[in-house]
């Protein structure tokens, strides 16, 4: 089992920035691909980005690419989430989740995740 804790939400006006975190903790021996994901008020969840454990493959959405980037610090079991430039459309719960396995379109992902944490809101304000 990998338990993981997201941090770093709140709120932020439109063009602000906002870093997320993701700590990982339990079995943190395997090579977890790690993502994000977000789930607005009414909507379904959806697919943000996701990194692999090597940190060579990263995918985003085509809705935060060149705004977003996510990194990753094996060393410290933790996932970050670098949010520039938001937009209110960004407003949604973002959750933290881990992969044994890999995808390669984005629309995949959200079926390969084996574990999730339980979000952290993050809100922009116009």
């Amino acid at each position: 089992q990998v338990q993981l804790v997201e941090s770093g939400g709140g709120l932020v006006q439109a063009g602000g920035s906002l870093r997320l975190s993701c700590a990982a903790s339990g079995r943190t021996d395997n090579t977890y691909g790690m993502g994000w994901f977000r789930q607005a008020p009414g909507k379904e969840r959806e697919f943000v980005t996701a990194i692999s454990w090597s940190g060579v493959s990263i995918v985003y959405a085509d809705s935060v690419k060149g705004r977003f980037t996510i990194s990753r610090d094996n060393a410290k079991n933790t996932v970050y989430l670098q949010m520039n430039s938001l937009k209110p459309e960004d407003t949604a719960v973002y959750f933290c989740a881990a992969a044994l396995g890999w995808a390669i379109r984005p629309t995949a992902f959200l079926k390969v995740m084996n574990y999730w944490g339980k979000g952290t809101l993050v809100t922009v304000s116009s």
